[in-house]
Parts: C-alpha cells; structure tokens; sequence
C-alpha cells in the first residue's frame, strides 16, 4: 500500500485482541474507523479512546447476515467503500468432535466462518465498483485464521474445521481477486498463542450455549486453550503491527510464529507420503499422556 491517510478500514472484533490492536495503528495512520463487536462494553470502550476520530462504531454479530447487511449500508452511507476489510472477528471452543453439539457447530462457523463469508460478500463488491471508478484506489483484506487453519490439534475439531476454512476461502479469494483486479489484494493472518480474549470467548456464548453445562473434554479443551494462550510471549500489539508491515509488504500469509511451520511442513509430508498424521505430541510426549489419562479418566 503506498497510503492510508483518510482511507476508511473495516474492522470486526475490534472491542478487544487483534482487532483494538489494528484499530489504533490504523488511526495512527490517520484512517477512518469502523469498528465493530458483538461486545457492546468492549466496543464502547474502545470507540472512546478514539475521541474525535472519524469513527463509526456497531455492535454486531458478524453471524448475522442482516446485521452485517446493515453494517454494509452505513459504511457505505458514512464513508462510501472502504479500502481495508480486517475479517477479524472469532471465538474459539473445544472438545472432542463428536461431542459437539449442533448448537456449538452453528456458534463456531457462524462467527469464524460466516463472519468472513458475510464481510467479502458484501465489502468486496462495493471495494471493486471503488476500483473499477478510480484507478488510483487501492483495497485490501485481511483474514484472521489460525494455526489451527494449518494444523490439526486434537480436541479442537469445531475451532480447526472452522480455521481450515477461513485459510482456504482466503486463498481462494486471493486468486479470484488476481483474476479480476490490480488495485484489491488480500491476506490470511494465522496467529498462534497470543494472548487475547478468544480464550474466554465463552462469555458471549449465545442462547442455549450459555446455559448449557460443558462436556468434560470441552472444560479440559477450555483449561489447555487458556494456558496455552495466557503463556504467550508475542502481544497482540505485535502480531497487529506484522499485519501491517504484510500490507505494506503485500504479503499474503502471516504468521506470528514462523517457527511452527515445522509442524506444517510435517502435515504436508504426512499428505506427499501417504502417512498417517503424525502424532501432534512426538516432541511433548508427556503433554500427550496427560491429555489421554485426563481424557480417560472415569
């Protein structure tokens, strides 16, 4: 990108984690903001710390096809299309997959997945009229996946299935776009422990979610995804600034923990020669034994 003074961007989640992170580099940047969380405190915390930015904060639930419908319309209405779409939103949930229920499955692709499928069919559209009226805008989107788009941990089948597909629907989009355009690129972001909220994302758990008692592998899932992400070294703050020197850069994947491509690259040589998945914890062993015994237990 050559420019983002006046540029308007487009973010989800961005009450709290990644998304406050983008947001206060975008408006270092002199960009417009759009915010918005399905968090009403968090995003109104957040929308006050930008005081007289130009600014348009909704609560919405990014699994809702008319909320973002709406949201669309009043970008549109308040700054025309914008020029940066950060499909941030997400929650993060556990368990062993066939104790998923139907309810789970619906919360966690709704927001992981349907989030980023509602926020490209609707912004990608007005981005390309923008282009196709102005050879001189330039557009781009960012993805936030997951490592666990790359890789397959156990008792997280909900969270990787949905993380897996946000990576392949963004490569799919940057060949599209490719197909199309100059002017709109796009990127996947993959972080790996950071610590954020999404470890905690069980409190905006909707309806009968919020009610409903956890199975034991979802409570052991809920304590691993806590520890893991609480011990964190990188900050959000950080993985939000190789976000944006990826756009400057126009690069698409971004990873916050390069080193654990090991583990990629040991999935794909899984694939290439015909293996079984290699075991996740061949390197920990003693973390794979406490996972059985807790998980065996009676």
């Amino acid at each position: 990108m050559r420019t983002y003074q006046g540029r308007t961007a487009v973010i989800t989640g961005a009450g709290s984690g990644f998304g406050l992170e983008v947001a206060r580099l975008a408006a270092a940047r002199g960009m417009n903001l759009v915010l918005c969380d399905v968090q009403a405190d968090a995003l109104d915390k957040a929308a006050a710390e930008f005081g007289a930015h130009p600014l348009l904060a909704r609560r919405v639930d990014v699994s809702k096809a008319a909320e973002m419908e709406a949201l669309a319309a009043a970008v549109n209405a308040r700054f025309g299309a914008p020029h940066f779409l950060f499909n941030n939103a997400g929650v993060g949930s556990g368990g062993l997959v066939w104790e998923n229920s139907l309810a789970d499955w619906d919360w966690v692709l709704g927001v992981n997945l349907m989030g980023v499928v509602h926020g490209l069919r609707l912004f990608t559209p007005m981005m390309l009229e923008a282009a196709a009226a102005d050879p001189t805008y330039e557009g781009h989107i960012v993805n936030t996946a997951s490592m666990a788009g790359m890789l397959n941990a156990p008792n997280m089948g909900v969270y990787n299935v949905s993380k897996h597909a946000v990576v392949s629907l963004s490569e799919t989009l940057y060949q599209d776009l490719a197909l199309v355009t100059e002017q709109i690129r796009c990127s996947v972001l993959c972080p790996f422990f950071v610590p954020t909220g999404i470890s905690q994302s069980h409190r905006n758990r909707p309806g009968e979610l919020a009610s409903s008692r956890p199975t034991k592998s979802q409570l052991i899932g809920q304590a691993m995804s806590d520890k893991a992400v609480s011990s964190g070294k990188i900050t959000a703050a950080e993985v939000a600034a190789m976000v944006f020197a990826a756009l400057d850069e126009e690069r698409f994947y971004v990873f916050s923990h390069p080193r654990s491509l090991a583990g990629v690259q040991t999935r794909m040589e899984d694939v290439m020669q015909l293996r079984n998945p290699t075991d996740p914890f061949k390197d920990k062993p003693e973390l794979g034994q406490q996972l059985k015994a807790a998980l065996r237990q009676a």
